[in-house]
């Protein structure tokens, strides 16, 4: 190991692949009777149909001992707002309830232009932050990767509400860039990146704060204009009319968006706090955790988790979904599913180890570990299955409109969530009080990459 990484792969000659290698390799590929039949199935179909597996539909049935009634899906499109939609969702479920508004949305497009706002805040601050270090630095490197995207968490959009509220969908509709935000996000982060260049040489050349601060103003004014171009400029106040599901009509007058939230959602968000799965050995379990660099409002609410095992971290979600209430929550929605068609979360939907006859198998710490695996979606669990106390499957809310799975609905078996799923979202009294007490602890603050900073952000 230490002479790779004294001499470099290139000196170590005598490791190469030699063509006495490559022949013995396609030798026992041929003589093998099945390579290739494999092969033509393959190369014609794709390693997922050729690998598909054939169980029966039994255990995939949309039937739930706790099944909450929840209405219509929603339909995030071409942007990667899967963790605001969610969250909103678990918001209008209780909206549509108390309030009889069957199948009533909360503007995603108008948190997202507050959080596209806000997060140029945050570009700006920690460039101003780190302009001491060359752009080599790995966390000068890190921000300038990608200085604004649509990912997220839970913690962040009650950042956007606690600051700035909600409105409803109809008062602020969705846009072309909205639903479709790569030309938006390709623009906003080229201007980011230029601005981050004149705030370094800037703080570089001595300016002082005010002066820094001064100029940063003016980029955020910028992008206040572009944003609004885009999506729209946000009301400060309104008037909102509708017709509750038994036809009576109701007119609320002199509404701005942060009354609306205390009048139909009403939510104390410091109760709803983020329960993560990690155990790999950097992360004990029963201790809170918050990662540098991650956030979107500048001196808003903090990102932070708290690491239970995976029996606690079901249970609280049980709980909840027990009461009523449906769970926000976060996965790695890629692996090891179908969940484009079918909208099926298992771990044996396809097969491809036995396909080509390797051995995949990794613990979900190693795959945390090595890079195999990350929170990429979030979504919202309205309902689970429960046998003798004890989950077999979970019922699935996404935001990819009702073609997928069940009307939009997916099944998520429990196998699956205890690999791929890595956080839920709870109200603090459906933990333990040991677990209340933990959640309270000052945070271990971890590297920006690590992987429980990941943003849900598929589309």
């Amino acid at each position: 190991m230490f002479i790779y990484h004294r001499l470099g792969v290139n000196k170590l000659s005598n490791n190469s692949i030699s063509k006495d290698q490559v022949a013995r390799y396609a030798k026992h590929y041929n003589e093998q009777n099945k390579s290739k039949v494999l092969e033509r199935a393959v190369t014609k179909n794709g390693i997922l149909a050729a690998s598909e597996g054939l169980r029966g539909g039994a255990d995939f049935s949309p039937v739930f001992s706790i099944d909450l009634e929840t209405g219509a899906v929603a339909n995030q499109k071409q942007s990667g707002r899967c963790w605001m939609f969610a969250a909103l969702n678990t918001m209008r479920h209780h909206l549509s309830a108390e309030f009889k508004l069957k199948d009533f949305e909360l503007s995603q497009n108008y948190t997202f232009f507050w959080d596209k706002f806000e997060k140029s805040n945050w570009f700006y601050e920690n460039i101003i932050a780190t302009a001491d270090k060359p752009t080599s630095d790995r966390k000068v490197a890190w921000l300038l990767n990608e200085p604004q995207g649509d990912g997220g968490q839970w913690d962040m959009l009650c950042a956007i509400i606690d600051k700035y509220g909600i409105v409803p969908e109809s008062v602020y509709p969705e846009t072309y860039n909205s639903n479709k935000s790569n030309e938006f996000n390709t623009l906003l982060n080229e201007k980011l990146r230029k601005d981050a260049v004149e705030l370094r040489e800037l703080v570089n050349a001595g300016s002082s704060d005010e002066q820094v601060q001064s100029r940063k103003e003016k980029m955020l004014e910028e992008v206040y204009r572009m944003a609004s171009y885009s999506f729209g400029e946000p009301p400060t106040t309104f008037d909102w009319e509708y017709r509750d599901d038994d036809k009576n009509f109701h007119r609320e007058a002199g509404l701005t968006p942060k009354s609306f939230f205390e009048k139909f959602v009403g939510w104390d968000l410091t109760n709803y706090v983020s329960i993560i799965n990690a155990p790999t050995d950097d992360k004990p379990f029963n201790h809170t955790y918050s990662i540098e660099m991650l956030g979107n409002v500048v001196g808003g609410r903090q990102v932070k988790h708290l690491n239970l095992n995976m029996h606690d971290f079901k249970q609280a979600a049980i709980n909840q979904l027990k009461a009523g209430h449906s769970v926000w929550f976060g996965c790695d929605v890629g692996q090891h599913s179908e969940p484009r068609k079918r909208g099926l979360l298992d771990l044996g939907v396809y097969d491809e180890e036995a396909l080509f006859d390797i051995d995949l198998s990794m613990s979900k710490a190693e795959r945390l570990d090595y890079s195999e695996s990350l929170m990429t979606h979030a979504m919202v669990i309205t309902g689970v299955d429960l046998v003798d106390g004890e989950p077999k499957k979970w019922k699935v809310e996404n935001s990819w409109g009702d073609k997928v799975g069940t009307k939009g609905y997916m099944v998520m078996t429990d196998k699956w969530m205890s690999e791929y799923c890595y956080q839920v979202v709870v109200d603090k009294q459906f933990l333990t009080e040991d677990q209340r007490k933990a959640q309270a602890e000052e945070p271990t603050q971890l590297l920006p990459w690590d992987p429980m900073g990941a943003l849900a952000y598929k589309d």
